[in-house]
């Protein structure tokens, strides 16, 4: 029985654990934090249903619909109730022909993709991870707050090591982590080919979600929200979601609740607070919608360098160093190297944990 150690706890480097463990491998995830999903992360509060990361991924995915068939959970696929966008000029909505939102959003996704809009589950993005874990075969692991910060060969295996005295020793290993800690992993061994990878950019976000009672909000919300033109992206205002239009279940009848994403300013990111994140939505909300009255609850999500950027440059450093890792018994998994979004970071790992059959 192999021991094949996964790092990072995201949804690449859950699929390649259930994938192994199901198959007999003995499996050791590791994962720096407290909780597993990475940019998976769906709060219940009350009536509502929060997604602070991905709210859902690319429709027609055949690589999730796969997962989730192997999960059991295909009947708690949920598709979109609206699939109308709307665009604000910072003066008027109006309604966008269907792709429209994704591209003037950069949306790093296949051309065919476009338009087809998301699919989710029924308890949120969550469920898809929750139910990974569950999942797991007998000789699996998962180990929280358990950062590797070393990587090393020792004769035949490689060693693991964390503070704490973690160490662990492995066949086979699997960084599912973003590119900036994978170059810092690899680079002792790998060289140029690893710490070049930590020269690739990746942009932040903040998202916040705002209740209203239904009643404050006149726009009918008949779509599945809008996208702020470049000329008026005011105080980094980027995209408002309808996510009580938008999916079932995330708001009772009688609320609607609305999710806006801002690109934030290095300073802005350490600087501001929830509460000062939550006036500026307010204020961004009231002037695209004629919102005059405060939010009864809201929400603040904050995601620092967590977005990888596929420019030609960071697609040639992910090849050179998948090719420098071939048939060293370490391989890469997950949307921060082979495909964005939840549906290219389930390739990547479905790719990965067959990989290591080979």
């Amino acid at each position: 029985m192999r021991h094949i150690a996964v790092i990072g706890g995201g949804i690449a480097g859950l699929t390649v654990a259930f994938r192994r463990s199901r198959l007999g491998d003995r499996v050791t995830l590791f994962e720096g934090s407290a909780r597993l999903g990475g940019q998976l992360y769906t709060e219940q509060r009350g009536s509502f249903l929060i997604e602070h990361g991905a709210e859902g991924y690319v429709a027609g995915s055949e690589a999730v619909a796969a997962l989730a068939g192997s999960l059991g959970i295909a009947e708690a696929v949920l598709d979109q109730r609206v699939t109308d966008s709307c665009h604000f000029d910072g003066e008027t909505l109006v309604r966008l022909a269907p792709g429209q939102a994704g591209k003037l959003l950069g949306f790093q996704v296949a051309p065919r993709a476009l338009g087809k809009g998301i699919q989710s589950f029924r308890l949120g993005m969550s469920q898809l991870v929750e139910t990974l874990e569950s999942r797991l075969g007998p000789e699996a692991r998962c180990l929280r707050n358990a950062e590797i910060t070393r990587l090393g060969r020792v004769g035949s295996q490689w060693e693991l090591q964390g503070p704490g005295g973690l160490s662990e020793a492995a066949d086979c290993v699997v960084v599912a982590t973003s590119a900036a800690r994978a170059a810092a992993l690899l680079a002792p061994d790998f060289g140029a080919a690893a710490t070049v990878l930590g020269s690739s950019e990746a942009l932040s976000s903040v998202t916040v979600s705002l209740a209203f009672p239904r009643a404050d909000v006149a726009h009918a919300l008949d779509a599945t929200g809008f996208v702020v033109a470049e000329s008026a992206q005011a105080e980094g205002f980027r995209a408002c979601t309808f996510a009580s239009s938008k999916l079932p279940g995330r708001a009772s009848p009688e609320f609607a609740l609305l999710r806006l994403f801002f690109r934030p300013t290095s300073d802005e990111l350490s600087a501001m607070d929830d509460a000062a994140w939550v006036s500026r939505a307010e204020r961004c909300a009231g002037r695209a919608l004629s919102i005059g009255a405060s939010a009864s609850a809201s929400w603040v999500s904050r995601w620092e360098r967590a977005l990888p950027v596929f420019d030609a440059g960071h697609r040639d450093r992910v090849r050179l160093l998948d090719e420098r890792l071939h048939g060293s018994g370490v391989s890469l998994a997950g949307a921060a190297f082979h495909g964005a979004g939840i549906d290219g970071a389930v390739r990547s790992a479905e790719a990965a944990a067959s990989r290591l059959d080979l």
